[in-house]
């Protein structure tokens, strides 16, 4: 399974209230997805690189919504720009050398404000393995949703790997909330849809101070964290200590399919984390789970 990114700048048109996408608008398919974050102990193989660019994920909008541009960016020129930036953290959310999620690529997200346009000030990023129940120009209202100080719009892990992850810090603080399941909980996130409000990461002193390789050095030993889901562990480990650089998505915009951690430790408590009222909106296919049919 590629993963897939697609970013686009969503507008208001003056005075009709309708929305539109703006000719930033680009959809690209940066490479192959080990079991879709399957968030389980192993590394998976890599596959070939995706070079087609996955344009089916965005439809041209109906009449009168205006034009939609197709990007195509090339994978060896963000590297390159990316892995000075993220280099540092690689090492902490990466499963190993040359495997899938020790590319800087798939830091993408984290950086993706250092080296995208500046005329560029909000992007959904999403992985490919999501089947969509409503028009993806929806969640763009999230953005809309935001609280002040946030930068990011993320939904929750719906499996116990973040318990299973900071295990040494939860026995080490047997009250802490780390690794519980919601509502009351901190989960950790999963980054199968991603709201990036890069004019936000831009101007954050927080956020771009989190990125610097002393403060990833420093949050990585307090939590005793070493994963190997790239951005995000990332996401996760900065949530923990910074929540307010967090919108919440609801369930249903990535509702997480995969049930590895069932199977592997953590039945007892499974449910707490899995469970997802409401009408689901985008299905996330992790771990290649089925996707159930309309």
């Amino acid at each position: 399974m590629a993963r897939g990114l697609v970013d686009s700048t969503l507008s208001k048109s003056p005075g009709d209230g309708s929305s539109r996408l703006q000719p930033e608008a680009s959809v690209q398919s940066l490479g192959s997805e080990p079991s879709s974050r399957d968030s389980s102990g192993a590394a998976p193989p890599r596959d070939e690189l995706a070079t087609e660019p996955a344009r089916g994920l965005l439809r041209h909008p109906a009449d009168g919504q205006g034009p939609a541009w197709v990007i195509v960016h090339d994978v060896n020129e963000l590297t390159e720009k990316l892995f000075p930036i993220v280099e540092a953290m690689q090492k902490h959310f990466s499963a190993g050398s040359g495997t899938y999620y020790s590319d800087s690529i798939f830091f993408l997200s984290v950086a993706m404000h250092r080296i995208m346009p500046k005329e560029i000030t909000r992007i959904i990023q999403v992985d490919l393995d999501l089947k969509y129940k409503t028009n993806i120009r929806d969640l763009f209202d999230e953005f809309d949703n935001f609280p002040e100080g946030a930068v990011i719009g993320i939904a929750r892990e719906m499996q116990p790997v973040y318990r299973h992850t900071f295990w040494q810090y939860r026995r080490e603080n047997p009250q802490t909330k780390v690794g519980e399941p919601p509502p009351d909980g901190l989960p950790g996130f999963n980054s199968g849809v991603l709201l990036l409000n890069l004019e936000a990461m831009r101007q954050s002193k927080l956020y771009n101070q989190l990125l610097e390789p002393t403060m990833v050095q420093k949050l990585t030993e307090k939590y005793h964290f070493k994963g190997h889901l790239g951005d995000q562990d990332f996401f996760t480990m900065v949530g923990m200590e910074h929540p307010e650089l967090f919108h919440v998505l609801d369930c249903t915009w990535n509702r997480q399919l995969c049930t590895w951690w069932r199977d592997h430790g953590y039945s007892d408590v499974f449910d707490q984390y899995f469970q997802c009222e409401g009408e689901v909106r985008i299905y996330h296919g992790n771990c290649n789970t089925p996707i159930p049919e309309d």
